[in-house]
């Protein structure tokens, strides 16, 4: 049964409306339940049925996102195995757009905008964090955002790990990292297990890109971005971008977080999101970050 030809039918009593995304391994789809309402239903692909890792990756989704339990984080409703052997994952509907589309319409975000959305996503991470789980895949894929009511949803377990998993129970072969290649911590390119820190990297690469409209590292080519990522630091928040200017407070917060060395960024994702949401704060008032513009203006410069 192809995923196209699920459209109309039943999965475990959720009537599946339409689908709304598809990656490598699931498709996701608007459902109905007769209890649960609405909820987006992630269905494994028939053919990955058999492949053990798989099945095994998108129970831990499960799992992991189930752990997690915060205004922030789409709640897990239930997971299963339908009698047709469709393993499904039901997760809450959330409102709004994927962050990455809004971004793209409408970057760069102005700074309120971005230290509330960086600021409640830090707070599901660090939720994730406080249950003893690394997402490992923060990217604005993974985030949806509705502008109507400013509330942030962190999607997608699927790769995420604990803090503390030994390594028999890795499912990512050593020497190989997992995640997206832009928005990867350089301490994961080898594939070695990685901590919170690597989450805050990929945050501060999510502000980075709503601030400026890019994004830390320019490469052609995914082999020049991994040398760069290991190799090069990363472009300063202010040459981001031709006319686009931020005080020395923001940029000191942004790039802190994207340190090479783990431990040379805040303490927490908490930290930085905090810091961040002071520094564009003050940039938007009277104050160190916002007095030079403000005097420009004043003067016509």
């Amino acid at each position: 049964m192809s995923h196209e030809s699920l459209v109309g039918s039943t999965v475990a009593g959720f009537k599946l409306q339409s689908m709304i995304g598809e990656g490598g391994t699931s498709a996701v789809y608007r459902a109905e339940h007769p209890h649960h309402g609405t909820v987006a239903l992630k269905v494994l692909k028939e053919k990955l049925r058999q492949d053990s890792t798989a099945v095994t990756r998108f129970v831990r989704e499960a799992q992991y996102g189930s752990r997690v339990t915060h205004p922030n984080v789409v709640r897990t409703i239930e997971i299963g195995q339908s009698k047709e052997g469709l393993h499904f994952l039901a997760i809450e509907w959330a409102a709004g757009d994927i962050l990455d589309r809004h971004a793209k319409r409408n970057s760069p975000l102005p700074h309120a905008d971005v230290a509330d959305i960086v600021y409640q996503i830090a707070q599901a991470v660090q939720a994730a964090h406080d249950a003893g789980i690394v997402h490992r895949d923060l990217k604005p894929e993974n985030v949806m955002y509705d502008s109507g009511t400013r509330q942030v949803k962190l999607l997608d377990f699927g790769i995420a790990t604990e803090t503390d998993s030994a390594p028999e129970q890795r499912l990512t072969r050593a020497g190989f990292f997992v995640g997206t290649l832009m928005y990867v911590a350089p301490e994961a390119l080898s594939g070695a297990l990685v901590g919170p820190f690597a989450d805050q990297y990929s945050l501060s690469t999510i502000a980075y890109y709503l601030l400026t409209g890019c994004l830390p590292y320019v490469a052609k080519t995914p082999r020049e971005m991994f040398t760069q990522l290991l190799s090069q630091p990363p472009i300063n928040l202010n040459s981001a971008k031709q006319g686009i200017r931020f005080g020395p407070t923001v940029e000191h917060v942004v790039m802190r977080a994207l340190a090479k060395e783990p431990t040379s960024r805040y303490p927490d994702v908490q930290t930085f999101a905090g810091e961040l949401r002071s520094a564009l704060n003050l940039a938007e008032a009277p104050g160190d970050d916002g007095l030079i513009s403000r005097m420009k203006k004043l003067f016509g410069k």
